[in-house]
């Protein structure tokens, strides 16, 4: 007997809203995803001697005669700030600092967990530009790197933009260019599977935000056609026809040069009429169901490539985009084939970033990551393009590959080459996964209790 679509559909549905019941189960028996632990010998009281004062007196001069050893004499090498103000969480919107701080946390984990960083989430309780951009500029004697995070447009740009110019350490939105960086790279192996290229492609961009601002750059950077492809905001089709942009170009800056460089034919209407007849859908939008319709997916061409990249709820639901007859479809979620999703990238970029102690992230390494990403899957299929989060190496060659970009590219401080970048990259990430293996085994981070319909 046929299984009946319907019912099929309202079971993973409910498998798609299991995350968010475990989460707030989890969440409040554990008090938080990250603590400090100690990393070097207690041998008896008297080492505090040399861990502290009066023996810490010692690097102090050092690092005060030689700024430059703070990264051999503290955890500064290895620690990364996770900094947002909450005005633009995952797909909640502004919900403040505390109601951000377990994403940030949780972001923390990733860090650590998949790429050997230690992080530390810092909520600020400012929407002003200024006083973030100021805020992180006094950070940064502290910390090796700034993950900017859910901040939201279109303040989020000057923000990267500043302080790309005025920090001494890299400074990476990964909003814009994690999420960037991922999407150009399960893209480059979607053409693949569809047998199609960028350069004859028409790419359709639902959301104008941060997230596929970066994308478009990165996609047109790498061959895409920005004449032949579209954007759309939530007021429509972006071109030179949207006086509403023109008129606040100055603060939207990124979203009038898409208006400018866009859309050559001039077409107008909303997501529908921007979908028809293209080849690749990339959605960071509205999360769903039913930001985007299957109806109108039907109307895209013959292998057609979606990415729905929303958070929490995709913009349209796999089943729905696979019954429309979408040949590779893409979602940010980790509990559905074919992730898409900025933690494939982040903690191994890092890792490569702060091994070479790097100045700054530029567009070269974004490319360097995306080709590492894409490179993991030797042939890529409609469900499998890129690899996931359980493969824990495509960490190690992401780092590996960025910091070999910022070698080449002079940025570095210090010129590691390959062999060395992959054993260091190696060494941190098993060390951590040992060490949360470890501490698990021996009781330090208790098993999860038994779901309820577990206990009966």
């Amino acid at each position: 007997m046929a299984k009946n679509p319907l019912v099929q559909s309202s079971v993973e549905a409910a498998q798609a809203e299991r995350p968010a019941q475990e989460s707030m189960r989890l969440h409040p028996f554990y008090r938080g995803k990250i603590e400090t632990a100690v990393k070097c010998c207690v041998r008896s009281f008297d080492d505090f001697a040399f861990w502290y004062s009066p023996g810490v007196a010692a690097p102090c001069r050092a690092i005060q005669a030689d700024p430059e050893r703070v990264y051999d004499l503290t955890s500064k090498w290895n620690t990364v700030a996770v900094v947002s103000d909450g005005t633009r969480v995952l797909g909640l919107g502004d919900i403040g600092p505390a109601a951000g701080l377990p994403v940030m946390e949780g972001k923390a984990l990733l860090f650590k967990y998949l790429g050997g960083v230690d992080a530390v989430p810092l909520m600020l309780d400012t929407k002003d530009p200024k006083k973030i951009i100021e805020t992180v500029l006094m950070l940064q004697p502290s910390f090796g790197g700034i993950n900017l995070e859910d901040i939201a447009q279109p303040k989020c740009f000057e923000i990267l933009d500043t302080l790309r110019e005025k920090a001494d350490i890299p400074v990476w939105h990964d909003d814009q260019q994690g999420t960037a960086t991922v999407i150009l790279a399960g893209l480059i192996n979607a053409l693949k599977v569809v047998g199609k290229k960028l350069s004859d492609s028409t790419v359709v961009f639902i959301g104008a935000g941060a997230s596929n601002s970066s994308a478009a750059r990165l996609i047109f950077a790498m061959g895409g056609d920005p004449a032949r492809c579209r954007v759309v905001d939530s007021r429509g089709i972006l071109g030179r026809h949207r006086d509403d942009v023109a008129a606040v170009k100055v603060a939207f800056a990124a979203k009038w040069g898409l208006c400018e460089k866009t859309n050559r034919a001039g077409r107008t209407g909303g997501p529908a009429e921007a979908i028809r007849d293209a080849d690749v859908v990339i959605a960071c939008s509205t999360p769903g169901p039913g930001t985007i319709r299957p109806e109108w997916l039907r109307t895209m061409k013959p292998g057609a490539i979606v990415f729905a990249c929303a958070n929490p709820i995709p913009e349209i639901w796999p089943w729905e985009a696979k019954e429309a007859g979408v040949a590779v479809f893409a979602t940010g979620r980790s509990d559905f084939p074919n992730q898409v999703n900025n933690s494939l990238c982040f903690p191994g970029l890092f890792r490569g970033v702060l091994d070479v102690r790097a100045r700054t992230i530029d567009d070269e390494m974004c490319f360097a990551a995306a080709g590492a990403l894409a490179a993991r899957i030797s042939g890529p299929k409609a469900d499998q393009l890129l690899p996931t989060m359980d493969d824990w190496e495509v960490f190690v060659d992401v780092a590996e590959a960025v910091g070999a970009k910022a070698v080449e590219r002079k940025i570095a401080r210090l010129p590691l080459d390959r062999k060395a970048l992959r054993q260091s990259a190696t060494h941190w990430i098993r060390r951590s996964r040992s060490m949360t293996d470890l501490m698990s085994r021996e009781g330090f981070i208790p098993p999860p209790p038994a779901e309820p319909s577990q206990t009966g």
